[in-house]
């Protein structure tokens, strides 16, 4: 009978307020060649997806040229300008510190997001957060992002090969995401997902099996009650 095991969390518009600073990133690298990005065309279209996935999405709306030479520039440039308004915005969410030491006491925790790994690793380190978690997915460790489940699963996979007794099951994990490819890639993988209406209304986060304003609200023992209801039989 499955119950709580693990929990993965999404990192951007999960663990660190970073969504607003990749749509500047994005708007500007953008611009560079001639793409407008709106705000609310970011946040309804683009959210969720790493930076492959977002660059490609917008040359192809706008009937642009997709080589891989300049698609990789665009994702280094735009990544050189993430890094650097990191540095001066580093926001992690209400309630994250407390959270995520409470889960780390009882459960591995890994993250599985689209960012890249050292921009996680950064924020992580200025946090005081890097020690909790066991495992990093970042986006160069899979070849396809949410909301394929492949990010989830390797995420769980790396978990299980620092394990030395009983396999975790997807069905014993449980996923923290904000984003609708996020909650849907989970969902896809066999896990249980919590939503965090940070970038989304509660409405549009309807898909998963629970949504929470706030992890500062979320109380671990009862959502584990609620999504796994056999564990206490």
């Amino acid at each position: 009978m499955n119950t709580l095991s693990a929990i993965i969390f999404d990192f951007d518009g999960v663990i660190a307020d970073t969504e607003p600073l990749h749509f500047a990133s994005f708007r500007q690298t953008l611009a560079e060649i001639g793409i407008s990005l709106t705000q609310s065309d970011y946040y309804a279209n683009y959210l969720g997806y790493d930076d492959r996935g977002c660059f490609l999405a917008a040359l192809t709306a706008h009937n642009h040229p997709t080589d891989p030479l300049a698609l990789a520039q665009l994702m280094q440039r735009k990544a050189e300008a993430y890094l650097e308004s990191v540095k001066d915005h580093l926001v992690i969410f209400p309630g994250v510190h407390e959270f995520v030491s409470e889960a780390a006491a009882t459960y591995p925790l890994a993250i599985a997001s689209g960012a890249l790994r050292h921009e996680i690793e950064f924020i992580l380190e200025q946090a005081g957060l890097r020690k909790e978690f066991l495992h990093i997915t970042g986006a160069e460790d899979v070849t396809k992002g949410k909301p394929d489940p492949q990010p989830f699963l390797h995420a769980l996979d790396a978990l299980n090969r620092q394990r030395q007794h009983q396999t975790i099951a997807p069905g014993s994990c449980l996923v923290i995401e904000d984003s609708i490819p996020g909650l849907r890639g989970a969902k896809s993988a066999g896990m249980k997902v919590l939503a965090v209406a940070n970038t989304h209304s509660t409405q549009d986060l309807h898909e998963a099996h629970a949504v929470a304003q706030s992890l500062s609200e979320v109380h671990l023992s009862e959502l584990r009650e609620r999504l796994w209801p056999a564990h206490t039989n």
